[in-house]
């Protein structure tokens, strides 16, 4: 029908989806990764939305890691699986999150789609193009 030649560049597409994601949550992970523990402890608070409370620093700079860590797996397409894995539940604490706190949809939405799109990757991989070439 419409368009269905583009059907053989979907690795190229995945290419694509997998840099730019990458890079974006490369750039939102560095200055989480970069602030140290007094932003880890801030990030990590968002654990209270589950009511954990320890090691907020700790919970923080996991987030930071698996944002700006996953983000270079992303775009490697390296370990792409677990990556998708850790920034999908990354997400869904920082959707939690606003969520509790009465955000407005502005401000969770972001989390909430990037989770969703992560979950997504799990299950297509990432693509020809990629380090793990699936």
């Amino acid at each position: 029908m419409i368009l269905t030649h583009l059907t053989k560049y979907r690795d190229t597409g995945l290419l694509l989806l997998r840099v730019g994601l990458g890079v974006m949550f490369i750039l939102h992970g560095w200055p989480k990764i970069s602030g140290g523990p007094e932003v880890w402890t801030k990030v990590g608070g968002a654990m209270r939305s589950f009511n954990v409370d320890l090691f907020p620093a700790v919970w923080g700079f996991m987030a930071a890691f698996a944002e700006f860590g996953g983000g270079i797996l992303l775009v490697l397409g390296l370990l792409f699986r677990p990556a998708c894995i850790l920034l999908t539940v990354t997400m869904l604490v920082a959707w939690r999150m606003h969520a509790l706190n009465g955000d407005p949809f502005v401000k969770w939405s972001h989390a909430a789609e990037s989770a969703i799109v992560f979950f997504s990757l799990l299950f297509i991989g990432p693509g020809r193009y990629s380090v793990d070439k699936q």
